[in-house]
């Protein structure tokens, strides 16, 4: 790490004798060249942070010639209103939103960003070893009924054990950070949260009962799903190209060091708010193993058998009047 910084300090140097030459070259209010911005809408607390924060920390933005400016933002509505808004640029979310958008005539489009899901976990001891075994037991569910994770796991449980688990348990919809601390509690029987809660679960010695990762292959869902990714306006694209490419590179620069430096974990252990090894270690591999490793037709597969799952079940209340993923949802440029 100490060599890349030390690198990259020596290329910022050479970067500046090269512009101050070109400045000495141009008229005194000469134009110089135009440049690449990206305004990103996040949850203030969602761990894409992590990835933006170790953006901002190596400069990477600056490196890839990126002015990129991150805006918190309270909750996902939040994060979809300022894009509609053309308050920002890009947001995070999942491609249910990014497709219902397009049948309305938006030009939003998706790239992969995190193929991290949650787990149903369990008690130790709890001798819930099969999923028919949550008959009549309390579920917890992050988010609504119509999450998507809840929607595939209740396709799979009537795929495998012909009954629908939301007939034979008893849900309970929350926040997952009330879930997660109910669940400690011994108030529900199991638990399905988004990824990162799974995983100070699992550090905290609790018990995975099934992946959502490994409900796919039953459900007819070739390959990995990616859950969330970036999202922004085609037309904008078109018109910023460099700013997009520029921003990926920016970003897949993050990841590799995020992939390979355990250092740079322990960097991000605040933001994390990891309070042991255990739980940071469990963060790591979580987020590690949610990384896309490719981008393209695989991924776009998946989504759209995932699409006409979740649309089965979750209804116009989810994807609106189409049970078919809206073309152009999966973005068509270069990513990672």
């Amino acid at each position: 790490m100490k060599r890349m910084s030390t690198c990259r300090c020596l290329s910022v140097l050479a970067m500046g004798v090269v512009i101050a030459a070109l400045h000495s070259t141009l008229p005194a209010h000469g134009t110089t060249q135009k440049e690449l911005n990206v305004r990103l809408a996040v949850l203030k607390f969602g761990t894409v942070n992590w990835e933006l924060n170790v953006i901002k920390h190596h400069e990477l933005d600056k490196h890839s010639g990126l002015v990129l400016d991150v805006v918190g933002l309270a909750n996902k509505n939040a994060t979809s209103i300022a894009l509609n808004a053309g308050d920002v640029d890009m947001i995070v979310t999942d491609w249910i939103w990014t497709s219902r958008q397009r049948h309305t005539g938006a030009d939003y489009t998706f790239v992969p960003y995190s193929e991290a899901a949650g787990s149903v976990m369990v008690h130790p001891g709890s001798g819930i070893e099969r999923l028919e075994d949550l008959r009549g037991k309390r579920i917890g569910v992050a988010g609504s009924p119509i999450d998507k994770s809840w929607l595939l796991l209740r396709a799979y449980s009537f795929e495998t054990i012909g009954e629908d688990l939301s007939k034979i348990t008893r849900p309970a919809y929350a926040a997952p950070p009330l879930l997660n601390e109910k669940f400690r509690q011994g108030e529900l029987d199991a638990v399905l949260n988004y990824w990162n809660y799974t995983a100070r679960l699992r550090a905290a010695g609790m018990i995975e009962l099934i992946k959502v990762q490994d409900l796919l292959p039953a459900l007819g869902v070739p390959g990995r799903l990616p859950l969330i990714g970036y999202v922004f306006s085609e037309a904008w694209a078109e018109e910023n190209p460099e700013a997009v490419r520029a921003f990926f590179e920016a970003s897949s620069s993050a990841r590799e060091i995020m992939m390979q430096s355990d250092e740079e974990w322990e960097r991000l252990r605040p933001l994390t708010r990891a309070k042991d090894d255990a739980t940071l270690a469990a963060l790591r591999h979580g987020y590690r193993e949610g990384v896309p490793q490719t981008y393209g037709k695989e991924q776009e597969d998946a989504i759209r058998a995932a699409f006409r799952i979740v649309a089965e079940h979750g209804g116009r209340a989810l994807v609106g009047r189409s049970k078919e993923l809206a073309p152009g949802t999966l973005w068509g440029g270069d990513a990672y």
